[in-house]
């Protein structure tokens, strides 16, 4: 399948690592310009070595600050003239019980996870819309729809980009911008890795084993990964997808029991 993405100017944050990483590959691959974005120089001067050329530019930016977000607009202006597609995939909020969590701790998840996905959205709207053609995906995991005592941090400030991308897409859908979310469960994330490590050495089994087993409790039996998850994200940024509005793509594993 063609998605028509070649030519596209893509700004993917988070892009250093994990499923960020994954996604500005792909795009590259499909043939998008990329900007990959992320506060890691070092593994984004990596990126660059490895899928150099003059599809892909980056920069380090701290997207907690509105400087950061528009710095980043700045730089797909600069290398590739505008954006037509933008993947919020940057950092994972913290994990913190609900009696003890401090506001310092929610505003801090907050900061990146909503205020820099929403406003880099703001910022690349006005150059889709001057195009009537765009797409904006969020990254945001599933503790958003699944809150636990001890995971209030991140479960708040993922489900407040669920509702920040219909808002978005109600906003921007007759302009030709289609505005989704893919909702990953466990994967395979360097992070994910050394969680799992650290799991390991508590309770004295290989770390194959404690990620085995916990795909094991999943309908699908298996852990996913971040290629996995850009092939979605890759799907919902392209002209294949053209009456998707609003929507949350859980990439679960089947985790997830509401229904819808």
């Amino acid at each position: 399948m063609d998605l028509g993405l070649t030519g596209r100017t893509a700004l993917v944050t988070g892009a250093s690592r994990g499923i960020g990483r994954a996604v500005a590959e792909l795009l590259l691959a499909e043939g998008a310009r990329v900007v990959a974005i992320g506060r890691d120089e070092e593994r984004l001067e990596g990126l660059a070595a490895e899928h150099g050329g003059e599809a892909l530019a980056w920069a380090a930016c701290d997207l907690r600050t509105d400087e950061g977000c528009a710095a980043a607009v700045q730089a797909a202006v600069d290398a590739f003239g505008g954006v037509d597609v933008l993947v919020n995939c940057a950092g994972a909020a913290g994990m913190a019980n609900v009696l003890d969590v401090s506001r310092a701790e929610i505003e801090d998840a907050l900061a990146l996870k909503f205020h820099g996905y929403l406003r880099l959205a703001q910022l690349v709207a006005p150059h889709m819309k001057a195009k009537g053609w765009g797409r904006i995906v969020n990254v945001s995991g599933g503790a958003g729809t699944s809150p636990t005592a001890d995971n209030l941090p991140t479960s708040l400030a993922n489900i407040t980009v669920h509702n920040a991308t219909r808002a978005l897409s109600d906003e921007l859908a007759p302009h030709g911008v289609l505005v989704n979310l893919v909702s990953p469960g466990l994967t395979l994330t360097d992070r994910a890795r050394t969680l799992f490590a650290a799991r390991s050495e508590q309770v004295g089994v290989p770390a194959d084993e404690v990620i085995e087993q916990a795909g094991a409790s999943l309908p699908a039996g298996r852990v996913t990964t971040p290629e996995e998850v850009a092939r979605a994200v890759a799907f919902l940024a392209s002209d294949a997808c053209g009456y998707v509005f609003g929507s949350v793509l859980y990439m679960d594993g089947g985790a997830r029991r509401a229904t819808p």
